[in-house]
This record gives C-alpha cells, structure tokens and sequence, in this order.
C-alpha cells in the first residue's frame, strides 16, 4: 500500500467551528490510509476567508451547508483570488439541516477524494 498523499492543508468556513472541528476530525480519520489532511483553521464569517487564506494559504477550502449558493459562491472567489489552483468544495446547502452530521461526514467521505485528486 502506498503512503497517503498529501498533506493538505484545509480551511473550513462554518458559524460552528466546534462542529466543523468534530466532523473534519471524522473525515481526517475517515480517510488517513489514502491522504493527510490538516485542519487548519475555521472562518466563522466570510470578513474572515481572506485574511486567514492570505496568512495560511490552504491548498483546500470548504464551506459549510450554512451557507447559501451565492454566500458560497462569494467565499470561494475570494479563497481563489487570493490562492487561484486552492481547492473549493461547498457542502450542499441544507445537508446539516435536513439529513444531520452523519451525512455530512458520509457526504465528504464519497466526494473528498475525487477533490484532492483532481
């Protein structure tokens, strides 16, 4: 079996940042055989996604199911402004809601790797 790849380096964007902490944790460990994945630090706001991609500069970001399309959309253009090769991925609006922190952890499971691949 070959090392995991990585490391990447991730930047969450999430009005709970105990609970992207707890569900990253879930993915990190989910996926520690195939890659390493660091997290390092949560937005609670989007006034907050350039200074800490500036200072970090991530090689992947995600934002929460919190946010709408447009608000998701915004976050991503100024985390790719700032690093234009970062990786985006938006959980889908409403997961957390609707389905729980189960799917959530199961959501990035399936699509994480197709990310970090690509």
């Amino acid at each position: 079996m070959s090392a995991p790849k990585g490391p990447f380096r991730l930047v969450t964007v999430n009005t709970a940042p105990e609970r992207a902490k707890r569900l990253i944790g879930r993915l990190i460990e989910a996926l520690k055989d195939r890659y390493t994945i660091i997290h390092e630090a949560n937005c609670e706001k989007i006034e907050e996604v350039a200074p800490t991609v500036t200072k970090l500069k991530p090689d992947v970001l995600f934002s929460a199911s919190m946010w709408t399309a447009e608000e998701a959309q915004q976050i991503h253009s100024i985390a790719r402004e700032i690093v234009p090769n970062i990786k985006l991925h938006a959980i889908p609006t409403g997961l957390q809601v609707e389905k729980g922190p189960d799917a959530i952890v199961e959501y990035l499971v399936e699509n994480v790797p197709v990310l970090l691949d690509s």
